[in-house]
Protein backbone atom coordinates (compact mmCIF):
# COMPACT_ATOMS: atom_id res chain seq x y z
CA UNK A 1 0.00 0.00 0.00
CA UNK A 2 1.01 3.46 -0.64
CA UNK A 3 0.22 6.85 0.21
CA UNK A 4 1.94 9.90 1.54
CA UNK A 5 -0.45 9.14 4.65
CA UNK A 6 2.61 7.30 5.15
CA UNK A 7 5.69 9.80 4.82
CA UNK A 8 8.25 9.82 7.99
CA UNK A 9 6.37 13.02 8.91
CA UNK A 10 3.39 11.42 9.58
CA UNK A 11 4.75 8.04 11.49
CA UNK A 12 4.90 8.26 15.59
CA UNK A 13 7.90 9.52 16.89
CA UNK A 14 10.27 7.17 19.25
CA UNK A 15 12.52 8.24 21.71
CA UNK A 16 15.19 6.58 24.41
CA UNK A 17 13.51 8.72 27.29
CA UNK A 18 9.96 8.60 28.49
CA UNK A 19 7.85 11.70 28.95
CA UNK A 20 6.27 14.34 26.57
CA UNK A 21 7.15 14.78 23.52
CA UNK A 22 5.80 16.74 20.45
CA UNK A 23 4.19 14.05 17.96
CA UNK A 24 3.54 16.96 15.96
CA UNK A 25 2.65 21.15 16.31
CA UNK A 26 -0.63 19.77 17.28
CA UNK A 27 -0.16 15.77 18.88
CA UNK A 28 1.45 15.89 22.47
CA UNK A 29 3.02 12.11 22.63
CA UNK A 30 3.40 11.17 26.59
CA UNK A 31 5.82 8.03 26.65
CA UNK A 32 4.63 6.83 30.18
CA UNK A 33 6.35 5.05 32.68
CA UNK A 34 5.18 5.93 35.91
CA UNK A 35 2.40 9.10 36.42
CA UNK A 36 1.19 12.30 34.18
CA UNK A 37 -1.12 14.37 34.75
CA UNK A 38 -3.41 15.84 31.87
CA UNK A 39 -6.50 17.53 30.81
CA UNK A 40 -9.86 15.48 30.56
CA UNK A 41 -10.94 14.60 27.37
CA UNK A 42 -7.57 15.33 25.75
CA UNK A 43 -6.90 12.07 24.99
CA UNK A 44 -6.59 11.35 21.30
CA UNK A 45 -5.29 7.53 21.08
CA UNK A 46 -2.88 5.15 22.99
CA UNK A 47 -1.40 2.18 23.77
CA UNK A 48 0.12 -0.34 26.26
CA UNK A 49 -0.99 -0.55 29.56
CA UNK A 50 -2.63 2.88 30.65
CA UNK A 51 -5.01 3.58 33.50
CA UNK A 52 -7.04 6.74 33.59
CA UNK A 53 -8.49 8.78 36.72
CA UNK A 54 -10.20 11.79 37.34
CA UNK A 55 -8.07 14.03 39.47
CA UNK A 56 -10.64 16.94 40.54
CA UNK A 57 -8.72 20.07 40.70
CA UNK A 58 -5.93 19.03 42.31
CA UNK A 59 -6.95 18.67 45.84
CA UNK A 60 -9.99 20.65 48.36
CA UNK A 61 -8.35 24.09 47.99
CA UNK A 62 -8.11 23.99 44.42
CA UNK A 63 -11.53 22.44 44.27
CA UNK A 64 -13.19 25.01 45.68
CA UNK A 65 -11.75 27.85 44.24
CA UNK A 66 -12.45 26.30 41.33
CA UNK A 67 -16.01 26.33 41.91
CA UNK A 68 -16.15 29.48 43.36
CA UNK A 69 -13.97 30.99 40.42
CA UNK A 70 -14.66 28.74 37.37
CA UNK A 71 -11.20 28.24 36.88
CA UNK A 72 -9.11 25.79 37.14
CA UNK A 73 -7.83 22.64 34.92
CA UNK A 74 -10.30 19.42 34.96
CA UNK A 75 -7.41 17.16 35.23
CA UNK A 76 -6.70 12.92 34.75
CA UNK A 77 -4.14 11.28 35.98
CA UNK A 78 -2.66 8.92 33.72
CA UNK A 79 -0.49 5.73 35.01
CA UNK A 80 1.14 3.04 33.75
CA UNK A 81 3.30 2.25 31.00
CA UNK A 82 2.88 2.81 27.56
CA UNK A 83 2.15 5.98 24.81
CA UNK A 84 -0.80 8.54 25.51
CA UNK A 85 -1.42 10.85 22.48
CA UNK A 86 -3.47 13.97 23.37
CA UNK A 87 -4.57 17.10 21.89
CA UNK A 88 -7.02 20.22 21.58
CA UNK A 89 -9.28 21.02 19.25
CA UNK A 90 -6.03 21.11 16.71
CA UNK A 91 -4.52 23.62 18.44
CA UNK A 92 -0.81 24.70 18.65
CA UNK A 93 1.06 22.43 21.45
CA UNK A 94 4.27 23.88 23.02
CA UNK A 95 6.66 22.25 25.62
CA UNK A 96 7.82 24.46 29.14
CA UNK A 97 10.76 23.64 30.96
CA UNK A 98 10.44 25.12 34.53
CA UNK A 99 13.69 25.32 36.61
CA UNK A 100 14.39 26.34 40.21
CA UNK A 101 13.02 29.59 40.58
CA UNK A 102 10.88 29.72 37.59
CA UNK A 103 6.91 30.54 37.87
CA UNK A 104 4.75 30.69 35.06
CA UNK A 105 0.77 32.14 34.74
CA UNK A 106 -0.95 30.26 32.63
CA UNK A 107 -4.73 30.60 31.70
CA UNK A 108 -6.05 26.97 32.93
CA UNK A 109 -7.90 26.48 29.26
CA UNK A 110 -4.55 26.72 27.55
CA UNK A 111 -2.96 23.82 30.04
CA UNK A 112 -2.41 20.36 28.01
CA UNK A 113 -0.07 18.10 30.88
CA UNK A 114 2.46 18.63 33.08
CA UNK A 115 4.54 16.79 35.11
CA UNK A 116 3.34 15.70 38.44
CA UNK A 117 6.48 16.73 40.09
CA UNK A 118 5.46 20.32 39.42
CA UNK A 119 3.71 23.18 41.96
CA UNK A 120 0.29 24.79 40.60
CA UNK A 121 -2.29 26.47 42.28
CA UNK A 122 -5.43 28.96 41.05
CA UNK A 123 -4.43 32.40 41.84
CA UNK A 124 -6.25 35.86 41.02
CA UNK A 125 -4.56 37.82 39.03
CA UNK A 126 -3.15 40.69 40.26
CA UNK A 127 -4.53 44.49 39.43
CA UNK A 128 -7.52 43.26 38.29
CA UNK A 129 -10.68 44.55 40.10
CA UNK A 130 -14.02 42.82 40.01
CA UNK A 131 -15.65 45.63 38.03
CA UNK A 132 -13.69 43.66 35.21
CA UNK A 133 -14.91 40.78 35.92
CA UNK A 134 -12.05 38.89 37.91
CA UNK A 135 -9.25 37.15 36.25
CA UNK A 136 -7.91 33.41 37.56
CA UNK A 137 -4.99 31.45 36.07
CA UNK A 138 -3.27 28.87 37.19
CA UNK A 139 0.01 29.73 38.73
CA UNK A 140 2.86 26.91 37.84
CA UNK A 141 6.94 26.80 40.04
CA UNK A 142 9.20 24.27 40.51
CA UNK A 143 10.92 21.56 38.17
CA UNK A 144 9.82 20.01 35.42
CA UNK A 145 7.91 19.71 32.00
CA UNK A 146 4.87 21.74 31.16
CA UNK A 147 2.53 21.62 27.83
CA UNK A 148 -0.05 24.11 27.12
CA UNK A 149 -1.48 24.99 23.70
CA UNK A 150 -2.45 27.77 21.69
CA UNK A 151 -5.06 28.80 19.01
CA UNK A 152 -3.13 29.51 16.02
CA UNK A 153 1.25 30.32 16.52
CA UNK A 154 1.54 32.39 19.33
CA UNK A 155 4.07 35.68 19.48
CA UNK A 156 5.98 36.38 23.17
CA UNK A 157 6.12 39.58 23.77
CA UNK A 158 9.27 41.07 25.47
CA UNK A 159 7.86 43.18 28.16
CA UNK A 160 10.57 45.70 27.93
CA UNK A 161 8.08 48.54 27.34
CA UNK A 162 4.59 49.15 28.17
CA UNK A 163 2.64 46.23 26.69
CA UNK A 164 -1.21 45.61 26.47
CA UNK A 165 -3.84 42.50 25.31
CA UNK A 166 -6.57 41.33 25.00
CA UNK A 167 -7.27 39.18 28.18
CA UNK A 168 -9.26 36.40 25.80
CA UNK A 169 -5.82 36.34 23.87
CA UNK A 170 -3.25 36.48 26.86
CA UNK A 171 -2.87 32.67 27.35
CA UNK A 172 0.63 33.07 29.62
CA UNK A 173 3.19 34.87 31.07
CA UNK A 174 5.97 35.78 34.06
CA UNK A 175 4.89 35.40 37.18
CA UNK A 176 7.33 38.58 37.99
CA UNK A 177 5.52 40.52 36.24
CA UNK A 178 2.66 43.15 37.54
CA UNK A 179 -0.69 42.92 35.57
CA UNK A 180 -3.48 45.39 35.82
CA UNK A 181 -6.43 45.83 33.52
CA UNK A 182 -7.69 49.24 31.79
CA UNK A 183 -10.83 50.53 30.08
CA UNK A 184 -10.40 50.30 26.30
CA UNK A 185 -11.94 54.01 26.32
CA UNK A 186 -8.83 54.87 28.63
CA UNK A 187 -6.50 53.97 26.26
CA UNK A 188 -8.64 55.55 23.23
CA UNK A 189 -9.83 52.27 22.06
CA UNK A 190 -13.24 53.15 22.81
CA UNK A 191 -15.60 50.32 20.87
CA UNK A 192 -12.46 49.02 18.80
CA UNK A 193 -11.28 46.77 21.40
CA UNK A 194 -12.14 43.28 21.24
CA UNK A 195 -14.94 43.49 19.20
CA UNK A 196 -15.01 39.36 18.81
CA UNK A 197 -15.65 39.01 22.51
CA UNK A 198 -17.29 41.78 23.56
CA UNK A 199 -14.11 42.90 26.14
CA UNK A 200 -14.29 46.09 27.96
CA UNK A 201 -10.86 46.29 29.17
CA UNK A 202 -7.42 45.26 28.16
CA UNK A 203 -4.73 43.92 30.39
CA UNK A 204 -1.43 45.55 31.28
CA UNK A 205 1.80 43.95 31.69
CA UNK A 206 5.26 45.79 33.42
CA UNK A 207 8.75 44.67 34.96
CA UNK A 208 11.08 42.16 33.25
CA UNK A 209 9.62 38.78 31.69
CA UNK A 210 7.47 37.69 28.77
CA UNK A 211 3.32 37.75 27.60
CA UNK A 212 2.69 35.04 25.51
CA UNK A 213 -0.64 35.99 22.89
CA UNK A 214 -2.38 33.41 20.60
CA UNK A 215 -3.99 34.84 17.67
CA UNK A 216 -7.79 33.67 18.91
CA UNK A 217 -9.94 35.76 21.46
CA UNK A 218 -12.79 32.90 21.40
CA UNK A 219 -13.57 31.71 24.66
CA UNK A 220 -13.37 28.06 25.16
CA UNK A 221 -14.98 25.92 28.27
CA UNK A 222 -12.56 23.22 29.00
CA UNK A 223 -13.59 20.38 30.17
CA UNK A 224 14.05 19.07 29.05
CA UNK A 225 14.47 20.16 25.57
CA UNK A 226 11.30 20.57 23.89
CA UNK A 227 11.33 18.27 20.31
CA UNK A 228 11.04 20.20 17.58
CA UNK A 229 10.86 24.31 17.45
CA UNK A 230 10.24 25.69 21.06
CA UNK A 231 8.00 27.71 22.17
CA UNK A 232 10.71 30.78 23.05
CA UNK A 233 12.46 30.03 20.01
CA UNK A 234 14.95 27.44 21.82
Amino acid sequence: MRSELFAAAHLETESPQPGMKLQSSKMLKIELDGEMLARQGSMVAYQGQVEFKAFGAGGIGKFLRQKLTGEGIPLMRLSGRGDVFLADDASEIFLIDLEPGDALSVNGKNVLAFDPALSYDIRMVQGVGMAAGGLFNCMFSGTGRLAISSQGTPVVLDVDQPTYADPQAAIAWSASLQTGFHRADQLGLGTLLGRSTGEAFTMSFAGQGFVVVQPSEEIRYGGGAPAGGGLFGG
